[in-house]
């Protein structure tokens, strides 16, 4: 434990990222904060916006050339200077691409002792952990999902939509899925509850939409931008909902879309939200309440798409970015 192993952004990409676009780097351990925790990654979460913190238009933070790629981690400590949080127990922290990060103790929070055996600590990072709470904060708390309501998911097999088109029929609402895939649109309507799923590469969306939504679209959780947007758009029911969440078809590309006719909003009476998961970090223990009960019980399940080692995380998030991940991208270290 001498070294410490790291990933490091050394170019930006121009569209979409290639694994020469980063490093691995040998650098001394982090020094660790007094009263702090010198902790070691266990599980890496890769994630779309992680493009945006590169392309420098994230909130979260920026990642210039040199710097090690930011990310969520679930890690044990090893270290501690914090007597609540002991060596040897799982903490969720933004440790970042690497093998060692060092934090103050308030920056790490304990793993809740039920995302341990039999619930594997990766879902710390997909259904019980930050994609799982935007699913659930858009689809229950912004769009405030009902039965009989007709949603929209794109991207539905991914860790967001896979946990969104779940909540969203167990409140009894019917979910059109979009997907990349023949494969990815049997899992959706095989394994995850979706009424039907329309292959982005092979079908007509918006002719497919008019066919499985004939009186329109009552929830639409855009996780994609680009023209999918005002496709859906054109679609709505009357007094629908649409959550902004993400820009999947955005972030490789330097310019943005400038979005949909404001008449097709206002002809529905839409209400358009945009959803920032920080805002509801202060409600996570609530919905881990709600979602802990329903994957002991067998009713929501997460594919999650696992690389093996530091290494491989370059390529794993290429792949994530290309579209070709399935389920729930997370390096195993």
């Amino acid at each position: 434990m001498s070294k410490n192993r790291q990933i490091v952004l050394v170019k930006k990409p121009e569209g979409v990222p290639t694994p020469d676009n980063f490093e691995l780097r040998q650098a001394p351990l982090p020094e660790m904060p007094a009263g702090g925790v010198l902790c070691r990654a266990r599980f890496l979460s890769l994630d779309p916006y992680m493009r945006s913190q590169i392309a420098g238009r994230h909130p979260s933070g920026t990642v210039a050339p040199g710097e090690v790629m930011l990310g969520e981690t679930v890690s044990e400590v090893v270290r501690s200077d914090a007597p609540e949080l002991p060596a040897g127990r799982l903490v969720r922290c933004m440790g970042g691409w690497q093998g060692y990060s060092a934090h103050a103790a308030g920056e790490v929070q304990l793993l809740d002792e039920e995302i341990t055996p039999p619930c594997h600590p990766s879902l710390a990072l997909s259904i019980l952990g930050m994609t799982g709470l935007t699913a659930w904060a858009g689809m229950v708390w912004q769009a405030e999902v009902r039965e009989g309501d007709c949603v929209l998911i794109p991207a539905v097999t991914g860790a967001v939509g896979s946990a969104a088109a779940q909540f969203c029929t167990l409140h009894g609402a019917r979910v059109i899925g979009i997907a990349g895939s023949p494969e990815k649109c049997r899992f959706a309507t095989e394994s995850l509850g979706v009424a039907a799923c329309i292959d982005r590469r092979s079908e007509d969306i918006g002719a497919r939409l008019g066919e499985l939504c004939p009186a329109g679209i009552d929830v639409y959780f855009d996780l994609i931008g680009g023209s999918l947007l005002q496709t859906a758009c054109s679609h709505l029911a009357n007094h629908s909902r649409i959550v902004l969440c993400g820009l999947m078809a955005e972030y490789n590309r330097p310019e943005r879309d400038p979005g949909p006719p404001p008449g097709l909003l206002i002809a529905k009476r839409a209400v358009v939200s945009g959803l920032v998961v920080y805002d509801y970090e202060p409600r996570r223990q609530e919905y881990l309440g709600r979602c802990l009960p329903l994957l002991g019980d067998g009713k929501i399940r997460q594919r999650e798409d696992i690389s093996q080692g530091l290494e491989s995380a370059p390529e794993a998030f290429c792949r994530l970015m290309r579209g070709e991940n399935f389920g729930k991208a997370v390096v195993a270290l």
